[in-house]
């Protein structure tokens, strides 16, 4: 949408860092990171993609959203600017849509500002209730999610049918010491790959009852996505499938719901999905 206003943009691997020292041209503003990413959980050196970007005097903005300031710090790692999605941990009862910007730099916070207040949108007073609200109890909402998600996460793993399970806090994920390195914790995030189709997962999706099936996350009830029919539904499979999301891939926002409840949902949705499937992959 911004390039019919000349904006144009690079797209690389921030998991890469030569990638984006190498990606970061004279025109360019600012590089742009999330991390933990949606909905592969890959996990960038925030750290050290500042260094390279401070180096050529651009600015770095973090997508701290999944793992929110109670895991993760971003601006304590060089960062100039945090930026939340508080629709989903900070506010954490899914009741409420804001953002917010944070920063060290407090000529940069002014500037933010001014554009906010002339054109930008400004939440109302509900709005910043609900998030201050959700605050309070953000660091006992965070330690649930995490624990739950690591043992949803490690249960899937021993699952005949799922070929993949995808979780900062396993050790099978690539950037696990990473991850270990800049977190407290590895968020309450969890996707995993059905070893079948895209027909596979949406059975899975469509089978839970404590996983609710909603795009959104960050809530205290659990969540469930298809990534390849909702979320990402609109990018080519091809290309899809190329930056690897893979055809049976479910993404799970894992709430503070007793995870006995929880592994049990996705034991019945389990075996409903892999009764369905038409298998295109070994288990690996």
């Amino acid at each position: 949408m911004f390039e019919r206003y000349g904006i144009r943009f690079t797209f690389v691997d921030t998991t890469d860092v030569p990638a984006v020292e190498r990606a970061i041209e004279e025109q360019t503003k600012y590089v742009y990171l999330e991390t933990p990413t949606n909905p592969l959980l890959r996990v960038s050196d925030i750290a050290a993609v500042t260094k390279v970007a401070h180096a050529k005097k651009k600015l770095v903005i973090v997508d701290n959203t999944f793992a929110t300031p109670y895991l993760q710090r971003p601006l304590e790692l060089g960062a100039d600017v945090v930026l939340h999605s508080c629709t989903k941990y900070l506010g954490g009862h899914s009741d409420v849509v804001c953002g917010a910007l944070i920063g060290n730099d407090k000529a940069l916070r002014d500037e933010l500002a001014f554009f906010q207040n002339a054109v930008g949108g400004t939440p109302g007073p509900m709005d910043c209730f609900l998030v201050l609200r959700g605050t309070k109890t953000l660091a006992l909402r965070m330690q649930r999610h995490c624990e739950n998600a690591t043992a949803l996460a490690r249960w899937l793993e021993k699952q005949p049918g799922v070929a993949r399970v995808i979780y900062p806090g396993l050790e099978s994920h690539p950037q696990h010491a990473l991850a270990k390195k800049q977190m407290a914790g590895f968020g309450g995030m969890v996707a995993f790959e059905l070893a079948g189709d895209v027909a596979a997962a949406n059975t899975f999706a469509s089978s839970t009852s404590i996983f609710t099936l909603a795009e959104s996350l960050g809530g205290v009830e659990s969540l469930v996505e298809v990534p390849p029919s909702m979320t990402h539904a609109s990018i080519p499979a091809d290309v899809r499938r190329a930056q690897g999301l893979a055809d049976g891939l479910v993404r799970l926002s894992v709430g503070v719901e007793h995870v006995d409840d929880l592994i049990a949902d996705c034991q019945q949705a389990l075996a409903k999905a892999l009764a369905t499937r038409t298998p295109v992959a070994a288990k690996r």
